[in-house]
């Protein structure tokens, strides 16, 4: 089974995706830690010395290179499928797609939480990181993650197990 998670930063892909994995006896990938560690420098750093042209070629690299592994859970970083080679390829593959849907002011809440994020994520508009810049982007990105997914789940105030459970009772999946 290729499962695939999309979703804002925050919304929880990477700790769902490794315990859906570990629940489903699969490999796990999670593209962002793999562009990082090609590239070498964090995802803001790339962004920032190289520009965001760089990092989705590298983002493209490594989502085809993960689709390609076959019985696997996938957490793809949020801009993955704003370019329409991935989402081709990630349809072609026949990934499952599971939009982790969460409330923009928690996403801020747990953004805020992680002082990993700042350090390490660029910010995506020039709202710089706040309420506003979440909607923003979601607003622009929602649509394109409703096309493609197979399910939608609300994760606003699910612990990531929950989650896990709603993912592994659903039909399509």
């Amino acid at each position: 089974m290729e499962v695939g998670l999309i979703g804002y930063r925050g919304c929880g892909k990477s700790t769902v995706g490794k315990r859906l994995a570990a629940r489903l006896s699969t490999a796990f990938i999670d593209t962002d830690p793999l562009i990082v560690q090609r590239a070498g420098k964090s995802i803001r750093e790339i962004f920032q010395q190289d520009g965001e042209g760089a990092f989705r070629d590298l983002e493209s690299l490594i989502v085809r290179q993960a689709i390609q592994t076959g019985n696997i859970v996938i957490a793809f970083g949020g801009g993955a499928l704003d370019r329409d080679e991935n989402r081709i390829a990630i349809t072609e593959a026949g990934l499952k797609l599971i939009y982790l849907r969460c409330d923009s002011e928690e996403l801020l809440r747990r953004i805020e939480a992680d002082p990993q994020t700042a350090a390490a994520r660029p910010h995506l508009t020039s709202h710089a990181g706040s309420l506003m810049e979440i909607q923003t982007v979601l607003a622009r990105r929602e649509p394109i993650w409703r096309s493609l997914l197979t399910a939608e789940i609300d994760v606003t105030r699910q612990t990531p197990e929950q989650v896990v459970d709603s993912i592994l009772k659903m039909p399509e999946i």
